[in-house]
């Protein structure tokens, strides 16, 4: 399973979704991360340059090239929410508090019905 989430340069989970700086891609197999990549996506400085959808079509392209199946965010606007439910990825909220690593852990072992992506979020 791939998984990713935005972390910080000390191994946390980075609050700022759509603004990280770095987010980290993994590979879990069993419980275990046997794949562990932290891309630097300079999305803090790439967010308000040109229109807001080219930012959402820059975060697409990352979870396309990366086979990304699950996400792990500790806050994400609606509209990036509404995005990457299009997609059918599994959006798992995170606290910020935890370590990257652990998140990723916790957010691979969740039981998710096969057809959970079918359903609208709800705010």
């Amino acid at each position: 399973m791939r998984v990713t989430i935005p972390v910080t340069p000390q191994g946390g989970v980075e609050e700022r979704f759509g603004r990280a700086p770095l987010m980290a891609v993994a590979t879990v197999n069993g419980g275990e991360i046997t794949e562990w990549t932290v891309h630097e996506v300079q999305w803090d400085r790439l967010h308000d340059e040109g229109a807001h959808g080219q930012h959402h079509a820059r975060i697409v392209r990352f979870m396309r090239e990366h086979d990304v199946e699950r996400v792990g965010f500790a806050h994400m606007g609606p509209p990036m929410i509404q995005t990457l439910f299009k997609l059918g990825m599994v959006l798992v909220q995170v606290d910020p508090e935890m370590d990257a690593k652990d998140a990723v852990r916790a957010i691979a072992a969740l039981d998710v019905p096969q057809d959970a992506g079918d359903e609208e979020p709800t705010d």
